[in-house]
C-alpha cells in the first residue's frame, strides 16, 4: 500500500477514498452497504435525472422533441432544488 499499488482499480481509474474517510466511523459500513445495494440519496437520483434530460435535450433534433424535454428538465430541476433545500434544513 505504501508504494501506491492499490491506488488504481482494475479498469484504470484512480481509487479515491477521501469521501469515505471523511465520514464518521460509525456510518462508514452502513453507507458502504447502501452504496453496494444501489441505494443512493434522493438528491443523487434527481441529479442523474437532470443530467439524463440535459443530454437528451442536447441530442434532440427538432423543436417538437425539445419542447417536452425542456418541460421535463424544468420539473426535474425543481424537484432537485426542493430536495436540496430539504436536506439543508435537516
Amino acid at each position: 500500500m505504501a508504494e501506491g499499488k492499490f491506488d488504481v482499480v482494475a479498469d484504470g481509474r484512480r481509487l479515491d477514498l477521501d469521501d469515505y474517510f471523511k465520514l464518521p466511523v460509525e456510518l462508514r459500513m452502513a453507507y458502504s452497504v447502501l452504496k453496494s445495494a444501489g441505494c443512493v440519496p434522493e438528491e443523487v437520483e434527481h441529479l442523474k435525472e437532470v443530467d439524463r434530460l440535459r443530454q437528451a435535450l442536447a441530442a434532440a433534433a427538432d423543436e417538437d422533441t425539445r419542447a417536452p424535454l425542456r418541460r421535463a428538465l424544468n420539473a426535474a430541476e425543481l424537484r432537485l432544488n426542493l430536495a436540496l433545500e430539504r436536506s439543508k434544513r435537516k
